[in-house]
């Protein structure tokens, strides 16, 4: 086992955990995982704690704003405490209506269901990238998101490893290469790697662990 791939083992091990989990998704291709999928990239995709973004995540969720019907018919004051409760407070008016405008949108385009903004797409990543923009509050780093996540069960978006991740790639002086780093992760599914790569991407102490326990 080489350096790079003694540097991955130990990234994988330590932190090879997706958001979604994080976020108590048990994700799925089906339409409610995939939609509370897509409410956690746009949150996460906010300049805040990825601890805070999850939180507010899995307080939609208990407040049962977790399918786009429900989203939409809740109202918005309710969808600000909700996110309040999470701790999501710097962003909660504007994401508040985002959520609610992106739930409408969702409804009437695609049917509530993100499988059909997949098909949408025929398999080509970048026509993925620019539907999932047409929902508010989805920017490109938040469809980044999405996708690094969603490859788990959409396996024609994989090997998905975007900025953000081949910078926590670059940080652990791994190649920036989607392909060579998906070759030296073996067979970690490319979300999971994802997700490590952009957990030492985000935090410096995990990088600095990694490259001290792989010596």
């Amino acid at each position: 086992m080489n350096r790079d791939e003694r540097v991955l083992r130990e990234l994988v091990s330590g932190y090879g955990r997706t958001f979604a989990e994080e976020a108590g998704i048990r994700l799925t291709d089906t339409p409610q995982p995939l939609y509370r999928l897509l409410v956690l990239s746009l949150l996460l995709s906010a300049r805040i704690r990825a601890s805070v973004a999850v939180a507010a995540a899995r307080a939609l969720h208990e407040e049962h704003l977790d399918s786009p019907r429900r989203m939409a018919e809740a109202g918005r004051q309710r969808r600000v405490d909700a996110l309040g409760r999470g701790g999501y407070r710097r962003y909660d008016e504007r994401t508040a209506t985002q959520l609610g405008d992106g739930a409408e949108l969702l409804g009437r385009r695609w049917g509530g269901d993100l499988r059909r903004l997949h098909r949408e797409a025929e398999g080509d990543v970048g026509t993925l990238r620019k539907l999932l923009q047409e929902e508010p509050g989805i920017g490109p780093a938040g469809a980044g998101i999405f996708l690094r996540e969603a490859q788990r069960v959409w396996p024609d978006v994989a090997p998905y490893l975007d900025g953000k991740a081949l910078s926590g790639a670059g940080r652990l002086g791994l190649p920036e290469d989607p392909r060579k780093l998906t070759g030296l992760a073996g067979d970690t599914q490319p979300a999971v790697l994802a997700a490590a790569l952009v957990r030492a991407a985000l935090d410096k102490r995990v990088a600095e662990e990694c490259l001290r326990r792989a010596g």
